[in-house]
């Protein structure tokens, strides 16, 4: 519906997670993270092709164990999606996952012993072009940093990243990104807010232990609009007590709000009310389940009555305007055709996927003629 967004992105230095770039103006990537266990090999598979299709442009695994590294490159060897290998306190596992293929390296360098142990690490991570990810969170901050401030605060999150970020700058390494999350919003964002003035890598945005589907989607919604808004945020992950695949959905839908990302279809749908010419809630729960699977950016308004709905039609590229005795279709902003009630959602959903044929037809077009 409008093509560019008022938001200035931070600029940042880019790097890349497999074939994803992250920073440097690159689109924010949405993540997600599997909840199977790493051993079980065919479950893991399956849910990281689950989060694929629903769109995720990297996925992180964790890797506990030396027999979870190796069960890591199985797993890596029948997946497209780039793989972040979540590592803590054994830097063994980072040496035996960066040989077998992974494309980034959630580790923090002060939580995995002695400084040739952190060497070794990021002597593999250069050698195998592999960045890392410093990840802070305010339920593991260290001893001294819990004594010294009391409680977690957005100033211990920066103290306990700087210091990590202290060890790969000592060893020049400089293809990393930086995470700093937490429960409470305030703390989180206040934390990327001073992050985001001190180095000049990408960040990775989100609200740790956010919550359920709806009060983890409205906090992530708050805090990572905040810092969105500000143009903070590199890559993005919504941490919901739910199917993982639920965060990519959220993550993508926050992105199109604010005009940062084009994926999938852009509902516009009034609440509905008495003026209602066709089952408004009804349509639009049918028509998110069933075109689900729809990638193409298309813009859709669904408007019950003749008081909004032309005018958001006519931003749209398919929109219905309820009418009796039949509802009004527009398309690229034009008056096209009426529906009835009683075949309502089959007939607008066939007009949908025919447009997003319509619209992948020309980019190929395009493509074909740039060739």
């Amino acid at each position: 519906m409008h093509a560019t967004s008022p938001i200035t992105r931070r600029q940042s230095r880019r790097i890349h997670v497999g074939k994803v770039p992250v920073g440097g103006g690159a689109p924010i990537s949405v993540q997600s993270m599997t909840n199977t266990d790493t051993l079980d090999v065919a479950a893991t598979v399956a849910q990281i092709r689950q989060l694929e299709t629903a769109g995720a442009d990297i996925v992180r695994v964790s890797v506990p164990t030396m027999d979870a590294a190796e069960a890591f490159g199985r797993i890596k060897r029948e997946v497209e999606v780039p793989l972040v290998a979540d590592i803590h306190f054994d830097y063994r596992i980072a040496l035996r996952v960066a040989e077998l293929g992974v494309d980034c390296l959630r580790i923090n360098p002060g939580n995995i012993g002695r400084e040739d142990r952190v060497q070794a690490v990021v002597s593999a991570a250069r050698d195998n072009g592999i960045p890392i990810r410093i990840g802070v969170n305010a339920g593991s901050l260290e001893k001294d940093l819990q004594k010294k401030y009391g409680e977690p605060t957005p100033a211990a999150l920066v103290e306990s990243a700087m210091r990590h970020i202290d060890h790969l700058e000592r060893l020049d390494f400089p293809d990393f990104k930086v995470s700093v999350k937490a429960s409470d919003v305030f703390m989180a964002v206040a934390a990327y807010r001073d992050l985001a003035g001190r180095i000049e890598q990408p960040l990775h945005l989100g609200i740790t232990e956010a919550g359920g589907l709806r009060s983890g989607t409205v906090k992530s919604s708050i805090g990572l609009g905040m810092l969105l808004m500000d143009g903070i945020g590199d890559t993005i992950r919504v941490s919901l007590a739910a199917d993982p695949v639920e965060e990519i959905k959220v993550g993508f839908d926050m992105l199109k709000s604010l005009r940062l990302r084009a994926k999938g279809i852009n509902f516009v749908a009034c609440p509905s009310c008495s003026r209602q010419n066709f089952d408004v809630i009804g349509t639009m729960n049918e028509l998110e389940e069933r075109l689900d699977d729809v990638l193409t950016p298309l813009d859709v308004s669904v408007i019950g009555c003749v008081v909004n709905g032309p005018g958001e039609a006519k931003e749209s590229d398919i929109g219905l305007t309820g009418g009796s005795p039949a509802n009004l279709v527009y398309i690229d902003g034009k008056p096209a055709s009426k529906l009835r009630n009683d075949h309502l959602v089959d007939d607008l959903e066939r007009m949908i996927r025919d447009k997003v044929r319509e619209k992948e037809q020309a980019e190929q077009d395009v493509i074909a003629r740039d060739a």
